[in-house]
């Protein structure tokens, strides 16, 4: 692929993209986000993408980098909920014993 190629891909399939990424995680910049990368992996690998297969290429490129970022972010979302759970457990036991020191007194 040609820096001229690059770039006629770039002006015809950026915003189709952006708007694919943008329909499926509903937010504006993390979809730029992806469609930047997607374009920085065709750029990088130009010499190995046949031009003719350049759209299917960054489509596939920005579907896989929104399963990517939509893994890791359930992922935290799970472990902030696992360290939050535990963090109220321990916070309960504490209160008890409060409360009973209070009651105590």
């Amino acid at each position: 692929m040609t820096i001229r190629e690059y770039n006629h891909c770039l002006d015809e399939f950026s915003d189709g993209i952006y708007r694919f990424l943008l329909k499926n995680i509903r937010n504006a910049e993390l979809a730029r986000d992806l469609v930047q990368e997607s374009f920085l992996k065709l750029w990088l690998k130009r010499k190995d993408v046949n031009y003719t297969k350049s759209k299917s290429y960054l489509f596939t490129t920005a579907y896989h980098g929104m399963i990517d970022l939509t893994r890791k972010k359930s992922w935290n979302d799970q472990t902030m909920d696992d360290h939050l759970n535990s963090t109220f457990e321990g916070d309960e036991n504490s209160y008890s014993d409060i409360k009973e020191i209070l009651d105590m007194a």
